[in-house]
């Protein structure tokens, strides 16, 4: 089933070649672990974070990756839900609900991306609060953030429902909406900011679209999107683990 997923996906250009590749591989790690439940909440993820991209377009001079996900941006979103589902093997209520934390995480910040760039107002940067162009990494708006609400709340709605523990609702929801934020706070204080040495546009990369070498402005070089991304995941894993010691349905 993953395959077929990762194919269509493919086809309908959501994802590169590696992307489809990433994406077979987290899904079958997900399925291993948490059976069609877990697939259930991934595809509840999938489908909803691709439909929210449609017709958002990338905001001029920040130098995208394009609106195809590679496997960079596949496991740095769904590569720690992948994981975590193989706690299901040994508990499956555990990788239920740590699986549909990890990924009401990454559903918060893809929806609060997309919904951001609609916005008429302009972003704010989380740190500080100073307006920012629109697409700056750690600039937030009122309507990306309940967009990113939104996301972790259907996300979460999936999770509750395929595991049938009504509490993974609002402990999911407030995990991905946590780790959103986590996020945007990585995103503005430490992800590493660049400006082409040629035409001067901003980047988030060591090397600009157009080829040339990008020179280093602030934040950590070695700290790109995929690499927050991957580290408010972790962050929203770690705490979901924590919620599940102290609300989980079966605890003493």
């Amino acid at each position: 089933m993953s395959a077929v997923v990762a194919l269509v996906a493919y086809r309908l250009a959501t994802l590169t070649r590696s992307g489809a590749v990433a994406a077979w591989l987290v899904g079958t790690m997900v399925l291993h672990g948490t059976g069609w439940e877990g697939g259930g909440i991934l595809a509840a993820f999938f489908v909803s974070s691709s439909l929210v991209s449609l017709g958002a377009a990338a905001p001029a001079g920040l130098d995208p990756k394009g609106g195809r996900r590679d496997h960079r941006q596949v496991l740095a979103n769904g590569g720690i839900a992948a994981a975590a589902a193989l706690f299901g093997l040994h508990d499956p209520q555990l990788g239920i609900w740590l699986v549909t934390s990890a990924l009401a995480a990454a559903a918060a910040d893809t929806w609060a991306t997309s919904f951001g760039a609609r916005s008429e107002a302009p972003p704010r940067l989380i740190l500080g609060g100073r307006v920012v162009p629109p697409g700056t990494s750690g600039g937030i708006t009122a309507l990306g953030s309940a967009g990113g609400a939104a996301g972790a709340s259907l996300v979460a709605a999936a999770g509750a429902i395929a595991g049938d523990m009504p509490v993974l609702l609002p402990a999911a929801a407030l995990v991905g909406f946590g780790g959103m934020v986590l996020d945007s706070v990585l995103g503005a204080g430490l992800q590493g900011r660049f400006r082409c040495t040629q035409c001067g546009e901003r980047s988030e990369w060591r090397r600009h679209r157009c080829g040339r070498p990008t020179a280093h402005e602030g934040g950590l070089a070695w700290l790109d999107n995929d690499g927050v991304n991957l580290t408010a995941a972790v962050g929203a894993a770690g705490v979901a683990y924590a919620a599940w010691l102290w609300l989980s349905p079966m605890s003493p």
